[in-house]
């Protein structure tokens, strides 16, 4: 009786796999090989006797920029393209990428799965409603909705740039993403703020990054990854804060328009490093 049971559920099975097949169908003219099988470009080793100069910028992408949306959109998942939190959100569905806390940016806290669905989730009071269509009071459920790409509005890095002196370049390797929602009240529906979710290890992530496409808004037929974005460095973005004695992030020392100036500062204090290294 077990075995003939286990039969039943092999057909069933087989049966389902086949029907999903048969409604798969190739949307393009052409397979796909190229993006799912993308390797990372190995960065060049750097030796510390060889970095003459360094320093630390923690920057901010917002995705209300345009040039930014390629991180943002789509808002919905399609099939070959998802924006990047939805990515993010697969990939540690998947275990491939890890999460750390966002009480510091150096990778040593660790989230389990059970706390980075919570932090990805917030929670809704359902109210239950009689057969009249009245509410019934002290009956009310509270369920967890996850956030969806809408919601995250920018990403936070943290960059190190440096001069190799064995190559003579100035270069840059970001080190950590974190992505930063909305905070709005669940009663008054009024915002809050911008609450940053988790960081990311972004080395360990552009494994992922690598396979997974981003809009092209020149030719479809030539589609980028996210990984390619971040090594171009296809995006917009500004330093908020930069390696200092007090560790303070530029707000709080600075208001309103000395924040962009500042950023910009900061900025130009790197392109100034770059070239007065020559006349050193």
């Amino acid at each position: 009786m077990k075995l003939r049971s286990l039969i039943i559920l092999a057909v069933i099975l087989l049966s389902s796999t086949f029907v999903e097949a048969q409604y798969k169908v190739l949307d393009k003219p052409w397979v796909k090989e190229n993006t799912p099988t993308r390797r990372v470009v190995p960065y060049t080793h750097v030796r510390e006797a060889d970095v003459m100069w360094h320093r630390r910028v923690w920057r901010t992408i917002d995705l209300r920029e345009k040039i930014n949306h390629p991180l943002y959109y789509p808002i919905l998942p399609i099939e070959d393209r998802k924006s990047l939190f939805d990515v993010l959100k697969i990939a540690m569905g998947e275990g491939t990428i890890t999460a750390y806390d966002d009480i510091n940016d150096e990778f040593t806290v660790p989230l389990t799965k059970a706390e980075v669905e919570e932090r990805m989730s917030y929670p809704i009071i359902q109210e239950q409603f009689d057969e009249y269509g009245e509410i019934m009071d002290g009956f009310a459920d509270t369920v967890m909705e996850p956030y969806t790409a809408q919601d995250v509005v920018a990403y936070r890095l943290n960059e190190d740039w440096f001069f190799d002196n064995e190559r003579s370049i100035m270069d840059v390797r970001i080190m950590g993403l974190c992505p930063v929602r909305k905070e709005i009240d669940a009663q008054t529906e009024v915002f809050k703020g911008y609450v940053p979710m988790f960081w990311v290890y972004f080395p360990e992530a552009r494994y992922v990054f690598a396979n997974y496409d981003v809009f092209n808004r020149q030719n479809d037929a030539e589609r980028r990854t996210f990984e390619d974005i971040f090594w171009k460095r296809m995006f917009n973005s500004y330093a908020y804060k930069r390696s200092n004695v007090y560790d303070r992030v530029n707000q709080d020392w600075l208001k309103n328009i000395e924040l962009l100036l500042e950023a910009d500062r900061i900025k130009d204090d790197i392109f100034k490093m770059e070239h007065d290294l020559w006349h050193f």
